[in-house]
């Protein structure tokens, strides 16, 4: 097992448990969703108080911050099911 392999086969057993977590080349993605999130929290409520320019450029981070995230943690995800020989929506071991 390299070092760039997130599983923990001697400790338990189940495939990934706490992947997400346990997995650091996750933290990027899910750091960007979460910013994604409080970005259109921020654009709602400049639109809401009239602030059109800051509206449309909240929208675009927050757009860029959510595909780009979870772009990131398909593709972390993908990576580590390539190391089980398996598919995106083989659930074994979740």
């Amino acid at each position: 097992m390299s070092n760039d392999d997130p599983r923990d086969l001697a400790h338990t057993t189940r495939e990934h448990p706490g992947e997400s977590i346990e997995d650091s080349r996750n933290w990027p993605g899910l750091i960007l969703v979460a910013l994604g999130m409080a970005a259109l929290g921020l654009t709602l409520s400049a639109a809401g108080y009239g602030f059109a320019g800051w509206a449309w450029i909240g929208a675009a981070v927050c757009a860029a911050c959510l595909v780009l995230g979870s772009g990131l943690v398909v593709a972390e995800h993908r990576r580590v099911k390539k190391l089980d020989n398996a598919g995106l929506t083989v659930q074994v071991g979740h």
